[in-house]
């Protein structure tokens, strides 16, 4: 006749067993899913995060399986859970901002809002993704500052990815005087297509026109679009376009307007 220990002993061996069951599953499963992100993304932070919520997944198994024995044991499956819900209960208070920054650091990964390398801007901080770690994300910004953001602000604020445009727009205001002929305002419009459609990282679907008349010039806008998600490939190819468009128009003799103001006195005729 088997007694209540032995029949205890034969419980916890066949939990042992199959907790090393469900580990080398888990094992092989977290060396799957790791090879695969390797060869799409090398830098991924879902490099880190995975095995950390692996081994969270295995705490949780063996949680079970020690509730589980002591069960068996005669020993009150609700005041078990009892006591770990109120030990977990003042955990979650002690880390509750933990807590809402690995739910914001799924959040970010899951929905794919950025990875390392990204151009980024969030909650007014605009930089580069330097780290995605489990509690944070540090960007470094254009005065080389690093900056860290909780994730549970990240995964809440609104996000511009700035990387993942294909394309940024270009718009630029020329102001030529206001004694510019007819002749060379249509002369400004062919400089400024031939520029556009010569340059390669400038796309074909661009306007040019009159934009208004200023107090002192009349202001010529061409907006176009740069082949690039790259703030600095962007300031690249606006600086290019801006020195080509400024040789050109003194080759033809077009002056750029500057705020200027004339003033006319009329002088009445006295007569004696």
């Amino acid at each position: 006749m088997v007694t209540k220990l032995q029949a205890g002993l034969i419980a916890t061996g066949i939990n042992i067993v199959a907790i090393a069951i469900l580990f080398r599953i888990i094992d092989i499963v977290n060396t799957k899913v790791m090879n695969k992100i390797r060869n799409e993304e090398n830098n991924s932070p879902l490099l880190r995060f995975i095995p950390i919520f692996m081994k969270i997944l295995k705490v949780l198994i063996i949680f079970v399986a020690i509730t589980g024995i002591l069960q068996s044991q005669g020993y009150s499956m609700s005041s078990i859970i009892a006591g770990f819900g109120i030990g977990g209960l003042a955990v979650g208070m002690a880390a509750k901002e933990t807590i809402a920054n690995v739910f914001g650091s799924i959040s970010i990964l899951t929905d794919h809002v950025y990875k390392i390398g990204d151009y980024v801007k969030v909650n007014g901080i605009e930089g580069y993704v330097e780290d995605v770690n489990i509690r944070s994300t540090k960007i470094r910004d254009l005065d080389n500052f690093l900056i860290t953001v909780p994730n549970n602000v990240a995964a809440n604020a609104v996000i511009t990815n700035v990387s993942k445009a294909k394309k940024r727009l270009l718009k630029i205001v020329f102001g030529v005087t206001y004694s510019t002929s007819n002749d060379s305002i249509q002369k400004v419009h062919e400089i400024l297509k031939e520029i556009a459609i010569n340059h390669k990282d400038i796309h074909n679907d661009f306007t040019i026109a009159i934009h208004d008349l200023g107090e002192s010039s009349i202001n010529i806008r061409f907006v176009g679009y740069v082949k690039t998600g790259s703030y600095f490939k962007f300031l690249k190819v606006r600086g290019e376009f801006l020195q080509l468009a400024v040789a050109k128009f003194r080759e033809n003799n077009i002056d750029f307007a500057f705020p200027s103001r004339s003033i006319y006195i009329e002088s009445d005729k006295i007569e004696n």
